[in-house]
């Protein structure tokens, strides 16, 4: 055993100094040879374990995805020929694969319908491939489910085995990603003054949408989700499952076939005092209208402890930004996309600090004006004891007018 974990070790700082030499500008051939020797024996575990050492070792985020696509294409072909652990129809990972599957197809159509435009002057077919462009362009955006549910659920649930170097990286990739398809559809519903500068236009975008969105998904199928089914528990998968549907599906529906495990007691389901009471200074509540509180609030609301963990979210009808119980307990800073994570630390430490209280911003996010405030929670000494983040849409605040001084509803009661 000794020999083995010795080995390892060894892979793993070998592969480190490689993506080094990558970084420094070496050319992929001249370290080909030894990355073979290296990786053949490597699984996905280890290439993420290199990730991390990586930046445990102080590599920045930024510098460790300069030299991801010159690793990913040394390393790519080795890594696919592993036999990846069979896994029910419909288990999360199958998901994510079949997902994986639908985006290639979708690639292709859009890459077949790009290319034959810079063929066709023709107005009528011209008209009809471009509509063929759009229409692929609309279905790659539907990747926002399949990285969202990915970067919530399941780099949650692998941070909890101390790996969190594939979703600081991997969350910066899918970023790039997400800019690449929103200037690709940009570009295909803009109007143009001829069908050349349609070409133009769209080739380059389309270019760049099938290196992020088509790199990702090797990424995804050659090392995440290998290292993800050699780590994460069954009841872990079956978090997973379980919370996904409000994220939605990315082309395709999850298959039929998956149990998850009846072993864990999801935190809604726990038996609870329920007919107790909690004493307030103000007042005294039961559980349940504690809860029925929370969903009933007009704002959303997250709590963040004094060691940067959430530990509590309210569940609203109608959420601005979507969150998933198994961010409980996870670090808020592996909750936000890298490029926004020093913003999150300031905020942080001048709380700690006690130089500010509160933080606001607002944002135009899918046609509504929402308001996001900051607050810091202290004790009664002001001693920090973390942040309240309250989020609310408001679109119908700014829309009204004049005044209203009579009883007057504005919809009827949410169906029971």
């Amino acid at each position: 055993m000794s020999e083995f974990i010795d080995n390892r070790a060894r892979r793993i700082h070998s592969l480190k100094v490689i993506v080094k030499q990558l970084h420094e500008g070496v050319s992929p051939e001249q370290v080909r040879g030894e990355l073979t020797d290296i990786v053949k024996h490597a699984s996905a575990a280890e290439v993420a374990a290199m990730e991390q050492q990586l930046l445990a070792d102080g590599v920045s985020v930024q510098q460790i995805r300069s030299m991801c696509d010159l690793h990913a294409q040394v390393v790519k072909d080795l890594l696919r020929n592993q036999q990846t652990p069979d896994v029910p129809p419909g288990h999360p990972a199958d998901t994510f694969h079949q997902e994986n599957l639908a985006l290639q197809g979708t690639l292709g159509k859009l890459r077949a319908a790009i290319e034959k435009l810079a063929e066709i002057h023709d107005a009528a077919p011209f008209t009809s491939l471009l509509n063929d462009a759009k229409r692929a362009a609309n279905d790659l955006m539907d990747v926002e489910k399949h990285y969202a549910r990915k970067e919530n659920l399941l780099f949650s649930c692998l941070e909890r085995h101390g790996i969190n170097g594939p979703s600081r990286v991997m969350w910066a990739r899918d970023d790039e990603a997400r800019a690449a398809l929103k200037a690709l559809h940009e570009a295909l519903f803009a109007p143009h003054a001829s069908a050349a500068d349609v070409v133009q236009a769209t080739e380059e975008a389309a270019e760049r949408v099938h290196y992020c969105v088509g790199g990702m998904i090797d990424k995804e199928e050659n090392i995440l989700l290998p290292m993800s089914l050699q780590t994460l528990t069954e009841d872990e998968w079956g978090e997973i499952w379980q919370q996904s549907p409000p994220y939605g599906w990315c082309l395709v529906e999850p298959r039929e076939g998956y149990a998850p495990p009846a072993t864990v007691i999801p935190p809604d389901q726990l038996e609870l005092p329920r007919d107790r009471s909690v004493a307030f200074p103000t007042g005294s509540l039961t559980f349940d209208q504690v809860v029925a509180l929370f969903k009933t609030l007009p704002v959303d609301l997250t709590f963040v402890d004094a060691d940067d963990r959430v530990r509590f979210f309210s569940e609203t009808a109608d959420r601005v930004f979507p969150r998933s119980k198994v961010i409980i307990g996870r670090k808020v800073q592996h909750c936000h996309p890298p490029d926004s994570v020093d913003v999150v630390n300031r905020i942080l430490s001048d709380f700690r600090g006690g130089r500010q209280d509160v933080a606001q911003f607002w944002i135009n996010f899918r046609g509504r004006f929402v308001h996001v405030r900051y607050f810091a929670v202290r004790g009664p000494k002001r001693e920090y004891m973390g942040t309240l983040e309250v989020t609310q849409d408001a679109t119908p605040i700014r829309a009204l007018q004049g005044e209203r001084r009579l009883l007057e509803y504005d919809a009827p009661p949410a169906a029971q």
